[in-house]
């Protein structure tokens, strides 16, 4: 692995505290607070460099660009929100697949995406209506 530098220090900086797996561009984003000049080809580069140095691991999703979380991490699964399209990890497993899988067939690994809303979507927004009903 390449010497530590600024940028690769935001990059990382900004997966750990996000604590969910990020877009390149949402990395981009974060991780200018600290670089401003930061520009997407420099998170691609180091993504890649941290990728082979087992820093960083992406999380691909059918249909989706890959997302990138710190690396090291246990067996865990993932939510996609359908409404905002943030993933989150999910750290619970339903275990065993082998029961799933047709007779005689050997399942060697398994991933599994749930899709829905998050927290943040998934929570009744206030009405206009009743907000001015409160307010008198």
């Amino acid at each position: 692995m390449e010497r530590s530098t600024r940028q690769r220090d935001a990059i990382r900086q900004a997966l750990v505290q996000a604590g969910r797996p990020l877009l390149p561009t949402e990395i981009l984003a974060a991780a200018q607070i600290e670089v401003p000049a930061l520009g997407i080809a420099t998170v691609y580069r180091n993504l890649k460099q941290l990728a082979e140095a087992g820093e960083v691991q992406s999380v691909e999703l059918p249909g989706e660009a890959p997302r990138f979380e710190p690396g090291g991490h246990h067996h865990h699964h993932h939510f996609s929100c359908t409404a905002c399209h943030r993933v989150f990890d999910v750290h619970a497993c339903p275990g065993d697949m082998h029961k799933l899988a047709p007779p005689g067939f050997a399942v060697e690994r398994h991933e599994l995406t749930l899709y829905g809303r998050c927290d943040e979507c998934a929570a009744p927004k206030p009405s206009r209506r009743g907000a001015a009903l409160r307010r008198g």
